[in-house]
């Protein structure tokens, strides 16, 4: 229902995003847009490149009026930086025949798509594999999920997401705060423990001196959203399996987890399922409206992150995404040379320390996607007015079968 797709490379002249299947009718503007990419830029420890750009998008199709018109929407977000690449990302051919481009890669990065990139594609460069393999690709996934996310708003759904490990240093766990984002974002590091902030920073300063990188994890929260999205019918229909799968596409992204996790294979059941009980629209009596978008139910814990059996339960979604470290080390671990077949250090360019503070935007929007696409599988509508009313329609009627037919058995 809802497609998305992204086109450029790091140093070309720009990224495109294009998104396909949002209703006609939702107010949008770049401005909104323009702050996601915004918020993807910051974070202590990035590189150079983020004081070279100043991503903004510009509109291409798809938008009328600050609305939306049902067809694709494009949007264009320029690299500054091709300026300085100009020549060596130039679109034509050579003027001499069989001339190599200048700043040509045959060092491969362990840990980066180059060296399988290059066997795959059958290239003679690794600058054809990197160029797209980078992460700045991500802007242009940021600039898509923003439009996701303001679908999401217009049916309550806030998603944020904050730093909870970078380096091996685990942040304290505490209650989070809601909405979320504001207070992440206040942090360099986007972590809610200002304690932790400081020994993160100290980490971040070592590693850079050594020449290193670093990963860490963040936690993403969608609240807000109403039971019975996804379903348990078929394997792609599972909004886990299609939620995980686009976390997992992000660059650098190693590993997935679903509320507990991991944690939930190391626990009994007794201490992993979430009981359940009536929420307050739980005991309304035959024929009221429901208002409540968990159906009348809650659960006492959240251990399931918000999904079972590949269905929303109601709940938040939680999910939490782990990065490994930047493969681009200023002090480079061994390869091959591919000219010559020799040893050699990989390839250095100037890269981040760590992109874990800018992973939580990029995972937002990916969530985002994952359920616009699956608010938008459920409830249709070519327009806006369209999907509100199947959505209250939904809603108001979530649980009544089994009101009316206790309150049908009292008489």
């Amino acid at each position: 229902m809802l497609r998305f797709t992204t086109a450029g490379e790091s140093h070309g002249k720009a990224l495109v995003a294009i998104v396909e299947g949002l209703p006609a009718g939702l107010p949008v503007s770049a401005e909104w847009v323009d702050r996601e990419l915004l918020r993807r830029m910051q974070g202590y420890g990035r590189g150079a490149r983020m004081k070279i750009e100043r991503d903004r998008i510009e509109w291409i199709s798809g938008i009328r009026a600050g609305e939306t018109l049902g067809s694709p929407v494009a949007m264009l977000i320029h690299n500054r930086d091709w300026a300085n690449w100009e020549d060596v990302m130039a679109h034509e051919a050579a003027e001499s025949t069989g001339e190599l481009r200048r700043r040509r890669v045959t060092r491969p990065r362990p840990g980066h798509a180059d060296l399988a990139g290059l066997l795959k594609y059958d290239r003679l460069d690794g600058r054809d594999i990197l160029e797209r393999a980078s992460a700045r690709e991500t802007t242009a996934r940021v600039a898509a999920g923003a439009l996701a996310k303001r679908l999401l708003d217009e049916f309550a759904v806030e998603i944020g997401s904050h730093v909870v490990s970078l380096g091996g240093i685990q942040v304290a766990r505490t209650e989070l705060p809601v909405p979320l984002n504001p207070a992440s974002d206040r942090s360099e590091i986007r972590v809610l423990d200002p304690a932790a902030e400081a020994e993160i920073i100290h980490r971040i300063d070592a590693a850079k001196q050594a020449g290193d990188t670093l990963g860490g994890e963040v936690e993403v929260i969608a609240r807000g959203v109403v039971v019975g999205l996804g379903s348990h019918v078929s394997w792609d229909r599972k909004l886990d399996g299609r939620l995980a799968g686009l976390l997992m596409s992000i660059p650098a992204v190693k590993g997935v987890e679903i509320g507990l996790g991991f944690e939930a294979a190391r626990r009994p059941g007794s201490q992993v399922h979430d009981p359940i009980e009536s929420g307050e629209a739980g005991t309304r009596v035959s024929g009221e409206a429901n208002s409540d978008t968990r159906g009348g139910f809650r659960r006492r814990t959240n251990n399931a992150g918000g999904l079972e059996g590949g269905i929303t339960t109601g709940e938040p979604v939680v999910v939490k995404v782990a990065m490994k470290p930047i493969s681009t080390l200023m002090s480079p671990l061994p390869t091959i040379d591919l000219a010559s077949g020799q040893p050699a250090k990989a390839v250095s360019e100037r890269s981040d320390i760590t992109a874990v503070p800018a992973l939580g935007v990029i995972a937002e929007a990916m969530m985002a996607l994952a359920l616009a696409d699956a608010m938008l599988e459920k409830f249709g509508g070519d327009s806006l007015g369209e999907m509100r009313r199947n959505y209250g329609g939904y809603v108001r009627a979530l649980g009544s079968r089994w009101v009316d037919q206790r309150t049908a058995g009292e008489r």
